[in-house]
């Protein structure tokens, strides 16, 4: 009679054992070092972020950034989290014309106001004409005396250019060839603005007071572009001296 007899594994080499230990342990030493040294390397590179922002004396925009900070540094996630470390402090990372630059919280805006000195105050036409432009842009002289239903003074664009709020944007594709007009990036910087599209809608207008709660049926409220559109031609540095440069009527 056959004895059925079983088959007993052999145990590893003790010498084995202890290889495949060192060897996850050297893994792990190696996992935990790479995962320290991205740490290190995080905080150093919210540390550089925070210092280029806060020295800047004009926002920043991405590319300026990148090239300031070591290569591989995660912009976008630094930037994201730079803004929750602000988000409840005196002084908030905000984004405006595409560009990014610490700004005083809003609610303690007041603080600053008695410091603040307003070199020059815009009438009432300069005020409605920037109204107009910034959410008619592109829009000609001709187009803002016809919303208006006044005519627009030379010195009121005029002042807006001076200023740094209105810029001239192209030529209209239209008999006459007029000249538009739109807002420029110290406008959208001034007013805490990322772009056009971020000015105050219908609702926020008329909760605001500044837009009558009875709106005519059918308003619509106006899309502004920052953009050269279909029916605009560039200006180049030629046509713009020349539509700066002072006429006989300024200088007498």
């Amino acid at each position: 009679m056959t004895r059925a007899t079983a088959t007993v594994p052999m145990p590893e080499p003790t010498d084995a054992l202890e290889d495949r230990d060192d060897e996850a342990l050297a893994i792990d030493q190696a996992a935990d070092e790479a995962a320290h040294e991205a740490a290190v390397d995080s905080v150093q590179h919210l540390r550089m972020l925070e210092a280029l922002l806060f020295a800047a004396a004009e926002p920043l925009d991405d590319d300026t950034l990148k090239a300031r900070l070591p290569q591989g540094a995660d912009l976008a996630g630094l930037l994201a989290e730079l803004q929750a470390i602000y988000e409840h402090r005196g002084v908030n990372l905000v984004r405006v014309s595409g560009k990014w630059a610490f700004r005083t919280a809003s609610d303690l805006a007041f603080l600053l106001r008695k410091e603040t000195t307003e070199q020059r105050r815009l009438s009432r036409a300069g005020i409605e004409t920037l109204a107009i432009i910034a959410y008619h842009q592109p829009v000609t002289r001709a187009e803002i005396e016809e919303i208006r239903g006044v005519g627009v003074s030379k010195g009121t664009l005029d002042l807006l250019l001076e200023i740094g709020w209105v810029k001239l944007r192209g030529r209209r594709r239209t008999p006459g060839r007029p000249v538009t007009y739109g807002t420029t990036e110290a406008f959208l910087q001034h007013f805490g603005l990322d772009r056009v599209a971020d000015l105050p809608g219908m609702d926020e207008l008329k909760a605001a007071g500044l837009l009558d709660s009875s709106v005519p049926t059918g308003f619509v409220m106006p899309s502004p572009s920052d953009a050269l559109t279909a029916d605009e031609d560039p200006l180049d540095e030629a046509d713009i001296a020349e539509l700066l440069a002072p006429t006989s009527d300024d200088e007498s």
